[in-house]
């Protein structure tokens, strides 16, 4: 392997047109680093029965999440949800008929989309306290007016 660190600085290319010998030898290394430390997809799949995505990972963990949360997929068919392919050497996944890409790392974070995407996604939680709050706040007129801080 490779050390970054230990690379000629000569190595780097005079011109400024792309990434330096030296930067590219530095990505690679990462790379190989998080090829071998990060959970990469084998497999994935869609279980119509359970309304699922299954994805099994290199480290032999697998993990399962509901496609109807992830930003794309809200409204796909089984069909489209069926054609999952693995991109990027299992780092993600992605269909092609509904333009959407996922990262594993993003979704083993919980992570089903954009930040956007995510804050619009926990403003639609609802629970008993919230439904008895909104009640309560019916009885009094609607939601309480923000003081002025004054």
């Amino acid at each position: 392997m490779v050390n970054p660190d230990r690379i000629d600085p000569g190595m780097a290319r005079a011109e400024s047109f792309g990434p330096s010998d030296l930067e590219l030898a530095a990505a690679e290394e990462r790379g190989r680093i998080a090829a071998r430390i990060e959970p990469r997809a084998v497999r994935a799949r869609y279980d119509r029965r359970r309304g699922r995505m299954l994805v099994d990972l290199t480290n032999g963990c697998s993990f399962t999440f509901p496609p109807r949360l992830a930003q794309g997929l809200e409204e796909a068919s089984d069909d489209a949800l069926a054609e999952v392919e693995l991109l990027g050497n299992g780092y993600g996944l992605h269909w092609e008929s509904l333009d959407v890409d996922l990262s594993i790392p993003g979704l083993l974070a919980g992570l089903f989309g954009t930040k956007s995407y995510m804050a619009r996604r926990a403003g639609q939680a609802t629970s008993a306290a919230k439904a008895a709050a909104a009640r309560e706040n019916g009885t009094k007129g609607g939601r309480p007016r923000k003081s002025s801080g004054r």
